[in-house]
């Protein structure tokens, strides 16, 4: 098993919280994958093909706020 950690910005404070068990879903644009929070709490950047995760379920392991929006980081366990 190795641990994969991956960022999502999230619009608005409080909608998430650092120990959240929380679960993603992918969608698939002509050349990335994306990843949404359940049920739309934060959206990820586009992910190359080849950086597809293997799992749909994480642990929130912080929630940083600077000028630009929140950005919450999430640890994910893949085979």
């Amino acid at each position: 098993m190795a641990t994969r950690t991956m960022e999502f910005k999230m619009e608005r404070q409080g909608l998430l919280h650092v120990g959240d068990h929380i679960t993603v879903t992918e969608g698939i644009l002509p050349s990335n994958y994306y990843y949404t929070i359940d049920p739309s709490l934060a959206m990820s950047g586009n992910i190359p093909f080849r950086e597809r995760l293997k799992v749909t379920e994480g642990t929130i392991l912080g929630i940083i706020e600077n000028e630009r929006g929140f950005y919450v980081t999430v640890e994910f366990v893949e085979p």
